[in-house]
C-alpha cells in the first residue's frame, strides 16, 4: 500500500505532515552507488571492474559513461555483475531489521534507455530489471520508496561521479535536456502506478543537487513547473484524483479505460503546456516497450481500482538549496509535495556550515534552523536527504555519537532523515576503515556509532551545552 503524505500538521517542531500508515518520520538511506556507481563508494571493486581512480574524474574510466565508452562490448555484463551483487536480499533484510522505513534510490536517467543518444552518449544497459528486483524486495519488506533521479540527462554539474559522466560542462539546463527529464519523469510515474513491483514507490524527485547559483541554471522553474504537470496528468489519466486547490474544476480523473485517449483528452485542459502533452505521448511507446519485456502486455490497460489509489509525492531540492533568485517550487505545487535538502558537514567550509573543528560542528548541528527557515517559504514537509558523519577532520568514536545525535535531533524537527549511504565497500585500501565508518549506515551501527533503533538517541540531551551559541 503506498504511503504519502496525507495532512497538514504544524507544530512547533515544524513536523509537517504526517505519513499514512507510517510513523510521523522518515528514517531513510540511500541505496547509493547501486543504480548509478559512485567509484569512490566502492573502490576496489570499481578497478577490479576495470575502471581506474584519478584527481580529476573527468581525465580516466571513472564514471559509467567513461567506463561504457572504454568497454563497450563488456559493459552490460560487467555491470549486472554489480547491480546483481551490490544491492542484494541480504541488505533489505539488515535494513528492515535497523527499523529503516525508507529508501531514497538514486538512478540515472539511462534506466530508461531509449533516452540515451547513442552513440553519442554511453551507458550500461538493463539497470530496470534489477530496479524491479530491489522494488519487489522492499515492497514485501514495507519499506517505501523515494525514486530519485540522481544524474540527469546532460548532467546538471561538472566533475561529480554521481552524474554518471563527470562532465566538464552541465547540459541538463537546455530544452532538448528538460525534454528528456520529463519524458523520464512520465516513464516513472506510469510504472509506479501501472506496474505491482513499483507499489512502494510514494514520491519521485526531479533533480539531485541543481547547480547552487541559480542564475546559471536558465529554464529550471519553468521544467519545475512541468515536471509536477507531468505526474498529475497521467494520475488524472488513470483516473487518480488529486486533490489541489490549483487544479481547475473542470480538470477531472479520467473515467476512460483507454490510456492514450484518456491522456490526450486529460492534457487538452488549458493548464498543460505543450511541452507536457509532447513529453507524455513520448513516454507511451517507451511504456508499452518496458511492459512487453518485464512481462506486462496490459501495462496501459487502466483498472477502475486505480481510482482508489494514492497520488505520487512530487519531490524538489530545497528553494533555499539555490542563491540568486531561484524559483521557489512550493509555488508550483498541484496535490502532494515535499522538499530535500543535503547537509554533509564534510564539506562543511566549503557550503558555509562550519568550521573544521568538533565544537563548530556541534553549535552549527544544534542549533540549526534549516527545517524553520524553509518552512518559512513553503519549502515544507522537508527531509534531509543525505547526511553522513563524516568530517574535515579525523573524528573519534565519541564525537561521531554526539555528531550523529544531534543531526538526528535536528533532522526531526522535519520529515526526517535519509543517511548517505547504505553501505560502503569495505576494502584494505588506504582510508578505507575511516570511510566506512563514517558514510555506512550499516557499518555505524556494527561499529556502535549509530543507535540501534533510528529514533533513538544515545544522548538526549547532547545539544544542551551548545545551545544558543554561535560559531566564532
Amino acid at each position: 500500500m503506498r504511503r504519502i503524505l496525507a495532512s497538514l500538521v504544524l507544530s512547533s517542531t515544524l513536523v509537517a505532515r504526517v505519513w499514512a500508515g507510517q510513523p510521523a518520520h522518515i528514517y531513510g538511506v540511500n541505496l547509493g552507488s547501486w543504480l548509478v556507481l559512485e567509484p569512490w563508494l566502492l573502490p576496489q571493486e570499481w578497478l577490479d571492474m576495470g575502471g581506474e581512480s584519478c584527481e580529476v574524474c573527468s581525465t580516466c574510466i571513472a564514471s559509467e559513461a567513461s567506463f561504457a565508452k572504454a568497454y563497450p562490448d563488456t559493459v552490460d555484463a560487467k555491470f549486472a555483475t554489480h547491480w546483481d551483487t551490490w544491492f542484494t536480499q541480504d541488505d533489505v533484510n539488515k535494513l528492515k531489521a535497523a527499523g529503516i522505513n525508507t529508501v531514497r534510490i538514486p538512478l540515472g536517467y539511462w534506466i530508461v534507455e531509449r533516452l540515451v543518444d547513442r552513440p553519442q552518449e554511453s551507458f550500461p544497459r538493463g539497470g530496470l530489471k534489477y530496479l524491479r528486483r530491489g522494488l519487489s524486495w522492499l515492497k514485501d519488506a514495507g519499506i517505501q520508496v523515494i525514486l530519485d533521479h540522481h544524474a540527469v540527462p546532460g548532467a546538471q554539474v561538472t566533475g561529480q561521479m554521481f552524474t554518471g559522466d563527470c562532465a566538464t560542462e552541465a547540459k541538463f539546463y537546455t530544452p532538448y535536456n528538460y525534454h528528456r527529464a520529463l519524458v523520464w519523469t512520465a516513464v516513472m510515474t506510469g510504472l509506479s502506478h501501472l506496474d505491482p513491483v513499483f507499489e512502494s514507490v510514494f514520491a519521485i524527485e526531479a533533480v539531485n543537487n541543481p547547480i547552487s547559483d541559480a542564475t546559471k541554471t536558465p529554464g529550471y522553474g519553468t521544467f519545475q513547473k512541468n515536471f509536477v504537470q507531468i505526474i498529475r496528468a497521467i494520475e488524472l489519466t488513470l483516473g487518480i484524483p488529486v486533490p489541489s486547490p490549483n487544479f481547475p474544476a473542470s480538470v477531472l480523473p479520467s473515467v476512460s479505460n483507454n490510456f492514450t485517449a484518456a491522456l490526450i483528452a486529460t492534457t487538452s485542459a488549458p493548464m498543460f503546456s505543450k511541452e507536457v502533452q509532447v513529453a507524455l505521448l513520448e513516454a507511451i511507446p517507451i511504456l508499452l516497450e518496458i511492459g512487453e519485456a518485464c512481462g506486462l502486455p496490459n501495462l496501459l490497460e487502466v483498472s477502475p481500482s486505480m481510482r482508489s489509489r494514492d497520488p505520487l509525492v512530487a519531490n524538489f531540492m530545497d528553494v533555499n538549496w539555490q542563491y540568486n533568485n531561484p524559483s521557489n517550487p512550493a509555488d508550483v505545487a498541484i496535490g502532494p509535495q515535499a522538499y530535500d535538502s543535503h547537509l554533509i558537514y564534510a564539506n562543511g567550509v566549503c557550503l558555509g556550515i562550519a568550521a573544521a573543528d568538533p565544537t563548530s560542528y556541534m553549535i552549527s548541528a544544534c542549533n540549526s534552523k534549516h527545517i524553520q527557515d524553509d518552512a518559512a517559504v513553503g519549502n515544507s514537509p522537508l527531509w534531509i536527504g543525505e547526511w553522513v558523519l563524516a568530517a574535515e577532520f579525523k573524528p573519534t568514536d565519541a564525537f561521531m555519537r554526539q555528531f550523529g545525535d544531534a543531526q538526528k535531533l535536528a533532522y526531526s524537527k522535519g520529515a526526517g532523515w535519509i543517511y548517505w549511504n547504505f553501505k560502503i565497500e569495505v576494502t584494505k585500501l588506504e582510508k578505507s576503515f575511516d570511510l566506512v565508518r563514517q558514510w555506512s549506515y550499516i557499518d555505524g551501527l556494527r561499529f556502535d556509532l549509530l543507535t540501534q533503533d533510528p529514533a533513538a538517541l544515545f544522548d538526549p540531551n547532547v545539544c544542551v551545552p551548545y545551545m544558543n551559541s554561535t560559531i566564532n
